[in-house]
């Protein structure tokens, strides 16, 4: 029986392949044998095909306009390191047509040396390292050179085979320019161009490790302008400023070759001596330094002169001493200097160093002992040697040592002179009088006190506002509180001195002059501090039954005190004849061991109730 034909409508192709394949049978068996229910679907896989060519084309033009949009060079390389093609960038960074570097090995168009570079970091990239950034100098096609930074990666096949390298160029001249800037600016001073106080500490430690390897010794010298505040504030900082950098290259050129010049700041340098065979050798260096630093500066038609004074402090193989070290006791030596004169030469010693450090070790003692209370008041009675009456009292600080006992002032108080320790010790010294005051006065016992006041802390600051608040804790014995101010104190503004004096008048205190004679500004301080008492020094006291000079010095100075109608009292009063001396010369007013020696304050009640009874006898 003969078979029935299929007659139904064949199944399309399911993919590309197979459409391709019938449309290569339609176009030649005709279109007469291929079914016409095929032509729809097989126009629209044509169709589809065409667009997605034409989207492909799109893309990669898109890419490749993207690219060229891109500021920063791009390149491509096959596997083999040869350029596949760039970006206008590119072309105008290294002035080669894309023509010419298409095909082209990097050794065809860039330098040996930096074509090496190149192609070995393209090897290594291939065989695994599949990023890499790595710097490089290239030389533009304007002939400047440039840091510049690349950026390369390695792309792959759809097999995952590396199939080349793309890589992006960045000029980080800029940055590299700015950060050594920075680092300049981070290493020198702006002003002068010297070293500044970081590079210091790194040359200066170089320097000590050179020293170890060829033992030799190294210097440090630490200079101080003498005189430069001075043309500052007359003719300004821009001439100031000027006047440094004359001098800072000046003293620079004073140095050898290998030394070291830096500015720490203000009108101080320090200079780092390398090489030195023995401490004699730095010696003509130093007088450079010193001649160079004196030498006249010519600055806008005016003469300018200045000195230096210098500290120098040596360092020397298998020394136990550190850079910091080094740079204090150069500093220590240049204080001595300024002290001995200036425009002169320190060196470092040993023993002044030990000083320093027990002085150090004192200061903290004390600061101690103010913290634990471990200081104490005694009152010294003061009187009308005539009349017998008690008019106040003087308190003298003491420290009750844990070792020695107890210590008078002048065992511990020179240490600190010139210390800020010195102000806390003086508004304990306050509080504790104004606290003790009121404990008399509770008790019925109105007597007036004074206190000691170093210079510093009259002249501190904030010190008005600071007695005013305690004295408003004390307000019924705030008038019956007198501050003595040594005469030999030095101070530094007369007029501001004088102004914080008129302050503290106004809330009811008073002020005597300590140690009347024995400074060198007695007249001074007399017409120009609103004192209202004269303390004449002891000295002259204890001499004046013998000494016809300390007898016309303390004539000269209660007629002084009367002159200028101040109130004398006379320290030191150690024998009755003292005493009866002194009421002939017309100072009746008194304190000293033939009265009373310093006494806890508990203790002055029962002796004003002796005297008394004594003086009624």
């Amino acid at each position: 029986m003969k078979k029935r034909s299929d007659t139904r409508t064949p199944i399309p192709p399911n993919n590309d392949a197979d459409w391709e394949g019938q449309r290569r049978c339609v176009i030649g068996l005709g279109e007469r044998s291929f079914h016409k229910s095929y032509y729809p679907e097989l126009r629209r896989r044509i169709d589809d095909l065409g667009q997605a060519q034409k989207n492909l084309q799109d893309q990669i033009e898109f890419i490749r306009q993207l690219i060229e949009t891109i500021p920063n060079p791009v390149f491509f390389k096959d596997a083999e390191g040869r350029y596949l093609g760039c970006n206008r960038a590119f072309e105008a960074y290294i002035g080669i047509p894309r023509e010419r570097v298409v095909g082209a090995l990097p050794s065809d168009i860039a330098p040996p040396d930096l074509a090496s570079i190149y192609e070995e970091a393209d090897r290594r990239m291939l065989a695994g390292h599949y990023v890499q950034s790595y710097e490089a100098k290239v030389r533009f096609a304007d002939g400047t050179e440039h840091d510049v930074l690349f950026s390369k990666a390695v792309f792959f096949t759809r097999d995952g085979v590396p199939g080349g390298i793309v890589g992006v160029m960045q000029d980080i001249s800029p940055l590299k320019s700015t950060q050594a800037q920075l680092d300049y600016l981070a290493h020198h001073d702006a002003l002068t161009g010297l070293p500044n106080r970081v590079l210091l500490a790194d040359r200066l430690q170089q320097a000590m490790v050179l020293s170890e390897r060829r033992q030799t010794l190294v210097a440090v010298v630490y200079i101080d302008l003498d005189g430069f505040k001075a043309i500052n504030d007359a003719h300004g900082h821009v001439t100031g400023d000027r006047l440094l950098i004359a001098l800072a290259g000046r003293m620079e050129r004073a140095l050898r070759e290998g030394d070291t010049l830096a500015r720490l700041g203000g009108d101080e340098f320090v200079a780092v001596l390398l090489d030195l065979k023995d401490r004699e050798a730095s010696t003509p260096i130093i007088e450079r330094l010193l001649q160079t630093a004196a030498s006249p500066v010519m600055i806008d038609r005016l003469n300018l002169r200045v000195s230096a004074s210098l500290g120098i402090s040596f360092f020397a193989r298998d020394e136990d001493i550190t850079a910091d070290q080094l740079m204090r006791q150069a500093d220590q030596a240049m204080y001595l200097a300024k002290q001995g004169g200036k425009n002169c030469y320190q060196v470092f010693d040993n023993e002044y160093a030990r000083v320093l450090r027990n002085r150090h070790h004192c200061i903290e003692r004390i600061r101690e002992a103010l913290a634990a209370r471990n200081f104490a008041l005694y009152y010294q009675p003061k009187v009308n040697m005539r009349s017998g009456e008690v008019v106040g009292a003087e308190a003298l600080i003491r420290w009750q040592h844990p070792e020695q006992g107890l210590l008078s002032p002048h065992k511990f108080l020179p240490l600190i002179e010139t210390h800020d320790l010195i102000v806390s010790i003086g508004d304990w010294t306050i509080e504790a009088a104004l606290q003790q005051m009121d404990s008399w006065r509770s008790a019925g016992l109105d007597l007036p006190v004074s206190v000691n006041l170093a210079g510093r802390q009259l002249q501190s600051s904030g010190f008005p506002e600071k007695l005013k608040i305690a004295l408003s804790q004390h307000p019924d014995v705030a008038h019956q509180l007198e501050l003595e101010i040594l005469e030999s104190a030095a101070l530094d503004d007369i007029d501001e001195v004088s102004r914080i004096m008129a302050a503290c008048l106004d809330m009811g205190v008073s002020f005597a002059l300590d140690d009347f004679g024995t400074g060198y500004s007695s007249l001074t301080y007399l017409k120009r501090l609103p004192a209202q008492t004269i303390k004449i020094d002891r000295s002259f006291v204890y001499g004046m039954l013998d000494d016809p000079d300390d007898l016309a010095i303390l004539q000269g100075i209660i007629g002084l005190a009367e002159s200028f109608r101040r109130r004398p009292i006379a320290e030191g009063v150690e024998t009755e004849a003292h005493g009866k001396a002194l009421q002939r010369l017309g100072c009746e007013l008194g304190q000293g061991f033939a009265i009373a020696r310093p006494m806890p304050a508990d203790q002055i009640p029962y002796w004003m109730a002796a005297w008394r009874g004594r003086r009624s006898a």
